[in-house]
């Protein structure tokens, strides 16, 4: 227990010590899907039935922890009944939920999948202070929180199958007690198994409440108390086409609406066709039947459009406006083609 208890604390002492003051500074570039249209003003994370079966079942695996733990440290109480009642009500709510997310719920949402994977690796680089690495946004439910969830599920599904096979030795509404059931060495495997859920428990619990608590994850905790989160809060870490909500764009037809062109580029050629901005730094710029084309190393050109930019290079603009051209060591050239200058 006490292992547990140590070492989950010294967890959460480790990790905030990171996060304050080695961690890098997380990206404020919210990948521009600010503009997703049809997001409504609150977004459903989770229904009133999951947080309620959320709640009672902490309730439920605090008082289990209390009463196992406390006289193992010297505080005596009538814990025997309590402890096994709590027990059956954390049972009867495990195999609700089983069935709940089985038939009502995606029952492979909360799997590891091998993306979830990939973006978990991304994002130990990432903490690692590899800044570089790309953290791809999540589904619904992160690579973390699956995590979890399954070391609960473990842990929660052998102290009840134990504890279960245990309460046969007490006297209960339901059965008289009868100990000769098992032998006694495999008695010692239950207790083992047991108690070693109960201690995997405790430090699953330590790292939730500390996570929960945490004011950048506080927004989090109180999706599982009102149920929602806001749009910014979707569009900063989650990714729209693993957690679609419903009458929401998808985000290209925000960046991009119909009939519009615009493209961005740091380091190869761009092209807008049909669209309005086509704008890079390094390479060449193509903006065909749009309005303008800039770039600041290579070439650009505006062909049926209006102005064509360029600063390093060649302009030229073919069937519009303007063509603009400077460069530090030669002399600026421009061109015009069809148009006015």
């Amino acid at each position: 227990m006490w292992v547990a208890v140590i070492g989950g604390l010294a967890f959460v002492a480790a990790h905030a010590v990171w996060v304050k003051w080695i961690l890098p500074a997380a990206s404020t570039d919210t990948g521009g899907g600010s503009g997703i249209a049809g997001l409504p003003a609150q977004i459903l994370r989770h229904a009133l039935s999951e947080r309620v079966f959320h709640w009672g079942m902490s309730l439920a695996m605090l008082v289990l922890l209390v009463t196992a733990f406390a006289p193992v440290m010297g505080i005596q109480f009538a814990w025997v009944t309590i402890h096994w009642v709590a027990g059956v009500i954390l049972t009867l709510m495990i195999v609700y939920h089983i069935i709940h997310a089985t038939f009502w719920q995606d029952f492979w949402a909360m799997w590891v999948r091998g993306s979830d994977i990939k973006a978990g690796m991304a994002e130990l680089s990432h903490m690692l202070g590899r800044n570089g690495t790309d953290v791809p946004k999540a589904p619904k439910y992160p690579i973390d929180h699956k995590l979890f969830h399954h070391g609960a599920a473990v842990s929660s599904l052998a102290a009840i199958v134990t504890g279960v096979l245990m309460m046969l030795r007490l006297e209960t509404p339901f059965w008289t007690a009868n100990p000769y059931i098992f032998a006694d060495s495999s008695w010692g495997v239950v207790y083992v198994v047991h108690g070693v859920a109960g201690v995997a428990l405790i430090a699953l619990v330590i790292s939730h409440i500390y996570f929960a608590i945490r004011p950048d994850k506080w927004w989090i905790t109180k999706s599982m108390i009102y149920g929602f989160i806001g749009p910014e809060k979707y569009v900063e870490n989650f990714d729209p086409s693993l957690w679609p909500i419903e009458g929401a764009a998808p985000q290209e037809e925000e960046l991009v609406p119909a009939g519009v062109g615009a493209s961005f580029g740091g380091d190869d050629a761009v092209a807008s066709v049909g669209g309005d901005v086509a704008i890079d730094e390094d390479d060449a710029v193509a903006s065909v039947g749009g309005d303008v084309a800039i770039a600041e190393s290579g070439d650009a050109a505006g062909v049926g459009g209006d102005v064509a930019i360029d600063e390093g290079g060649d302009a030229a603009g073919g069937g519009g406006d303007a063509g603009e051209s400077s460069d530090d060591s030669t002399e600026d050239r421009s061109s015009e083609f069809g148009g006015q200058s």
